[in-house]
C-alpha cells in the first residue's frame, strides 16, 4: 500500500525553518494527518536548537480551507454515549496541535495568502505575528456550519483584535478582507501579491532569528504568561526570569559588539 503524502513539507534556511502546509489538491484542508504532524513537527521545532523562527506557509490557491470535512465527518456521525466521548477526546487533540504552536518557545510567523477559513484562523491565532497578502480572507466560519469553534480561535482571537472586533466575527461567521485584518491588528502587515508576502516573512524571520535567542524565546515565555495570569503576576515571572539567563554569553557579545562597532554573532549561551 502506498504511504499516504504529508500535509507539510519543511525547508530550512540557516536558523529560519519553514514550515509549508502541502496538501494544495485539498487546498490544505485540515485532515487527522494535519492535526498528528503538526503536535509532531512543533515538539521537533522546539527542542531542535538550530531552530530561533517557525514561519508557516502554504503552497496552492489557499492558505487552507479549514477542516476537512469529508474525512473528518465520521466524528460527527456518532449518537451513542461512546461516540460522543470518542468525538471529544478527537476535539481535545485536535486542541493541542494549536496548542503546540503558541508553546514553541521560538517565535511563528504566519504568512497568509488568499483563503484562511475556519481551521485556518485557529492556526493563525495562535502563531505570535501574522502577515498577509492583500488577497487574503478570513472567517470564523463555524457557526455558518452548526459547529462551535472549538480549537482555539474563541479562546486566543480576544486577546488579539479585542471582543468588540472578535464577536461581530465570531456570532457572525462573516468573510473578513486582508485589509479589515490589518484595521483590526489581527494581522500586521499587509504584502500586495504573494511574492512579496514570501520576501516579508522572511526578512521578518531574519531579524529575529539574529536576535540573542534566549531573549526572544525568554521574551515570548513572559508574553504568555502574563497573558494567562496578570500584570503583577507577570511582573514577579518575568524577574525571575532574567535573574536565571543574566549574565549570559549573548549578553557579553552584544556589548563587545557595539563597542568594536560590528554585527554580533549570537550563540544562545
Amino acid at each position: 500500500m502506498e504511504e499516504e503524502k504529508s500535509p507539510f513539507r519543511v525547508d530550512k534556511d540557516g536558523h529560519v525553518t519553514w514550515l509549508i502546509l502541502d496538501r494544495p489538491e485539498k487546498r490544505n484542508t485540515m485532515n487527522a494527518a494535519f492535526f498528528e504532524e503538526l503536535i509532531r513537527l512543533f515538539q521537533e521545532f522546539d527542542q531542535d536548537p538550530e531552530v530561533r523562527v517557525v514561519i508557516i506557509r502554504a503552497e496552492g490557491k489557499s492558505f487552507t480551507a479549514g477542516l476537512d470535512l469529508v474525512e473528518m465527518g465520521s466524528l460527527l456521525q456518532g449518537k451513542g454515549a461512546d461516540d460522543r466521548e470518542r468525538l471529544r477526546t478527537s476535539i481535545i487533540r485536535f486542541q493541542e496541535s494549536m496548542n503546540v504552536i503558541e508553546r514553541c518557545r521560538k517565535p511563528v510567523i504566519a504568512a497568509i495568502h488568499s483563503h484562511c477559513i475556519g481551521g485556518g484562523v485557529d492556526l493563525a491565532s495562535a502563531c505570535d505575528i501574522r502577515i498577509a497578502s492583500r488577497d487574503a480572507v478570513f472567517s470564523i466560519r463555524e457557526t455558518r456550519i452548526a459547529i462551535v469553534a472549538d480549537v482555539g480561535t474563541l479562546q486566543r482571537l480576544p486577546y488579539i483584535i479585542g471582543h468588540g472586533w472578535f464577536r461581530e466575527l465570531a456570532l457572525t461567521g462573516r468573510d473578513f478582507t486582508g485589509e479589515e485584518a490589518l484595521t483590526m491588528g489581527f494581522v500586521t502587515r499587509l504584502c500586495e501579491h504573494r511574492k512579496a508576502l514570501l520576501e516579508e516573512a522572511a526578512n521578518l524571520g531574519s531579524e529575529m532569528a539574529a536576535l540573542p535567542p534566549l531573549a526572544v524565546q525568554g521574551a515570548k515565555d513572559v508574553i504568555l504568561y502574563s497573558r494567562d495570569n496578570g500584570v503583577y503576576p507577570g511582573l514577579r515571572y518575568v524577574a525571575q526570569k532574567n535573574a536565571a539567563i543574566l549574565p549570559s554569553e549573548d549578553l557579553v557579545e552584544a556589548f563587545q559588539a557595539f563597542m568594536e562597532k560590528r554585527p554580533p554573532e549570537f550563540k544562545g549561551k
